[in-house]
């Protein structure tokens, strides 16, 4: 425990760049507010002199929660924005789009082919050959209406 007594405010400078550091070489964001938080308690470390290691340690947990959840609603109001904003949603790539049915719908199911996949599709009883138009996707289906 001598080892930790040690702890200064440089040490949480250096662990906050650390994370920093770190947060560029892997995906999310997670570490980056991890860094904000070790950067804080190097900072809180400097104006109170004489903080135990055990509380340095208490101050940097509830520092990261709060910089996480902070972050988090941040992120979740300020999105990135994007010129593919459907990339990984595939089904609603294919809203407007018009195929023609593979299979019959029967009783509301039906299928499409699309490039090289097929897809389950929904709507009004339909039979096999007509054409249909995307006009949502529910997960792996596709809502589809006569087009």
């Amino acid at each position: 425990m001598a080892f930790f007594s040690g702890i200064g405010y440089w040490h949480w400078f250096i662990l906050g760049i650390v994370l920093v550091i770190v947060e560029m070489a892997a995906p999310g964001v997670v570490f980056l507010w991890l860094g904000i938080a070790a950067g804080a308690t190097g900072l809180i470390v400097l104006a109170i002199d004489g903080l135990t290691w055990q509380v340095q340690t208490l101050l940097f947990a509830g520092l990261s929660v709060v910089s996480i959840v902070s972050g988090r609603l941040w992120l979740r109001r300020h999105p990135t924005a994007t010129d593919h904003p459907t990339l990984n949603r595939r089904g609603e790539q294919h809203i407007g789009r018009v195929f023609t049915l593979d299979a019959p719908i029967v009783n509301g199911v039906g299928k499409i082919r699309v490039n090289d996949a097929t897809w389950k599709v929904a709507g009004e009883d339909l039979p096999a050959g007509t054409r249909v138009k995307v006009i949502a996707a529910e997960g792996t289906i596709l809502r589809v209406e006569p087009g």
